[in-house]
């Protein structure tokens, strides 16, 4: 039976408020004058994944919890203005939210709001199974509680993606998801040795690739033992902020894995990716597309022939 989804995306969908501060960490002062102003906009990891992949021409299902409030009507017409299909399970506690504050070189630091979940929270395992079951793969976000989705979706046999994002290596939280997926991402800041964490997650877990990004300084790539480095690309534009860059490096990785590239070449459509993303400013949503991903591979400029 031929799918009907390429990527079905589970969790992290949610509204983000955007403060640009003078300086991270913020200076301590009574107060500050905050130029651009302050935004608020639909969009954390899981939707920045589903616009990514829906934007490089991968048929995208978003799943999570969303509640019947304002921030839920941002993320319901976030996916309907962008064309991805979103299922929509009732949180009684209320969409998730987020301030960022960005500082003037592109850095963020992120506060959750940690009433927007509960530990009985559950997506149906009847709604993930179905949408499994019609999907080619399946992109998991860490939000809780996606790690409870896991087994349902292993028994579908579908393959598995995951961002760890900066996981320090230990946190107990992190580890269902590095064990369970196939590809897994996560960023090196946060560990003092990349490499044996990567090794790790393949000797204990199922992944046979695992991505490290170390923003400016590339990403490592961990594929079937192999230990290989891949340059940062160039962004196309000054960098004004890294917000989602993670996400839209393992979209682009993932368009090019489904589509039975290398993984070498996956990761340098990701770095692609993930610096075109730096350049979007982050009060907005955009996703790279497929013209522009190829000619930051080739060095062409975009709609230029081959060739030419």
């Amino acid at each position: 039976m031929t799918a009907e989804t390429d990527v079905l995306v589970l969790g992290g969908a949610g509204v983000d408020t955007i403060v640009h501060v003078p300086e991270l960490p913020v200076p301590l002062a009574d107060s500050h004058m905050i130029r651009p102003g302050i935004v608020t906009r639909a969009g954390q990891s899981g939707d920045f994944f589903a616009l990514g992949t829906s934007a490089l021409g991968l048929r995208t299902h978003h799943l999570d919890l969303i509640g019947d409030d304002h921030e839920g009507d941002l993320v319901r017409a976030l996916h309907r203005d962008h064309g991805i299909a979103l299922t929509a399970v009732p949180q009684p506690c209320g969409t998730k939210r987020a301030v960022n504050l960005v500082g003037p070189d592109g850095r963020r630091l992120s506060l959750y709001d940690a009433t927007r979940w509960a530990e009985t929270d559950r997506l149906p395992e009847e709604t993930v199974r179905g949408l499994a079951a019609a999907s080619r793969h399946a992109h998991v976000v860490i939000t809780q509680p996606c790690d409870r989705a896991l087994p349902v979706l292993r028994e579908t046999g579908v393959t598995i993606s995951t961002d760890l994002h900066d996981w320090d290596g230990a946190n107990p939280y992190h580890e269902p998801f590095a064990l369970a997926a196939d590809l897994v991402f996560l960023s090196a800041a946060a560990l003092p040795d990349p490499e044996a964490t990567m090794r790790r997650i393949t000797a204990r877990g199922r992944a046979r690739i695992v991505v490290a990004t170390a923003g400016a300084e590339g990403a490592y790539l961990l594929a079937d033992g192999e230990l290989t480095h891949v340059p940062a690309a160039e962004p196309p534009a000054p960098v004004v902020d890294s917000n989602g860059a993670g996400d839209a490096f393992a979209a682009a990785f993932v368009h090019g894995w489904l589509g039975g590239e290398p993984a070498v070449h996956c990761a340098r459509l990701g770095a692609v990716a993930g610096a075109h993303a730096c350049t979007v400013p982050s009060t907005r949503v955009a996703a790279i597309g497929p013209e522009a991903l190829r000619a930051g591979v080739t060095g062409r400029a975009p709609g230029t022939a081959d060739g030419a």
